[in-house]
């Protein structure tokens, strides 16, 4: 019975977003004993993504408000679903794995839901990059865009960063988890934010802190010095972005294996050498997360545009 509701849950949470298909080893199912009880794992399955008070939750299965609010409350405290409060009001919601409670075991990752999320990501990730609804976009750092075209301020990540008025920032889960498998690199750690809602979410589980729009932009240019990918969630008013690296992030280590990750990014620019101004020295080489350049026999950068 136990196995039948987990099951369940892996079957609902491959309804979402970047889904949660099966492996062959099962590993999925182990992630989710490891992370839900078989009484949250059941909560879970009777909740929806629309946020509903704790009120709404017991009569929808029967219990009493108390037993059902203390529940919701310890799988929030857990990571494994959403809060959002609003004075007196408490409402809550389900989330998907990626992007979603798999982000928020940052601060609960240990070395076995380590080794278990990376097999998972072998296993079953890179298949998901096909998903129709891509999760994060690729936005440019800014510099190399020619300013005779204007640029929307969802796509320039230092508009998206001046339009919040509430940002956290958090440790990378990406690197976090890698770290504890010693296969993590020397790339800034606190560079993830959310905004919003998202935000308070994450400061009221102790997660993330507080910053002022200048902290952001400062920790903005730290990661564009050490050439991460700048990700925001895929929506026009993002609830978070991510800094990405090749090593470590999930996604990219899934997009990276793909013969031709473009086609599973959006983004409205490519990249480009100026030929006149390229003196092969390959620090692009090193920078770029997606190996996409090499040094031709010309002694110019060239872009493999198909990753």
């Amino acid at each position: 019975m136990a196995n039948d509701i987990y099951e369940m849950l892996r079957e609902q949470l491959d309804q979402y977003s970047v889904g949660f298909p099966k492996t062959r080893s099962g590993v999925e199912i182990k992630i989710l004993k490891k992370l839900f009880t078989e009484e949250e794992a059941k909560m879970y399955l009777n909740l929806t993504m629309l946020l509903e008070p704790p009120e709404t939750v017991a009569e929808r299965i029967g219990k009493n408000v108390e037993e059902t609010t203390s529940l919701l409350e310890r799988m929030f405290e857990k990571g494994l679903i959403f809060r959002l409060k609003r004075g007196e009001s408490v409402k809550y919601a389900v989330v998907p794995f990626v992007i979603g409670f798999y982000e928020f075991q940052v601060n609960r990752m240990d070395q076995e839901l380590a080794r278990l999320v990376d097999q998972y990501f072998e296993e079953a990730f890179i298949r998901q990059t096909s998903s129709q609804t891509v999760p994060m976009r690729t936005i440019p750092v800014n510099k190399a865009i020619d300013v005779s075209w204007p640029v929307a301020p969802y796509e320039d990540v230092r508009e998206i960063i001046k339009q919040k008025d509430r940002i956290a920032v958090a440790n990378c889960i990406c690197r976090t988890q890698k770290g504890l498998l010693n296969e993590g690199c020397d790339k800034p750690l606190e560079v993830c934010f959310s905004f919003g809602s998202h935000a308070e979410y994450y400061v009221d589980r102790g997660m993330g802190r507080w910053i002022t729009q200048e902290e952001a932009l400062h920790i903005l240019d730290k990661c564009e010095e050490a050439g991460l990918v700048p990700q925001p969630y895929n929506a026009q008013n993002p609830g978070g972005m991510c800094n990405c690296c090749g090593d470590c992030c999930g996604i990219l280590r899934a997009l990276k294996k793909h013969p031709r990750p473009s086609q599973m990014v959006v983004a409205n620019y490519y990249a480009e050498v100026d030929p006149e101004l390229c003196v092969a020295c390959e620090t692009c080489l090193e920078r770029c997360q997606m190996e996409a350049i090499t040094i031709g026999e010309d002694e110019i950068a060239h872009i493999n545009r198909d990753r």
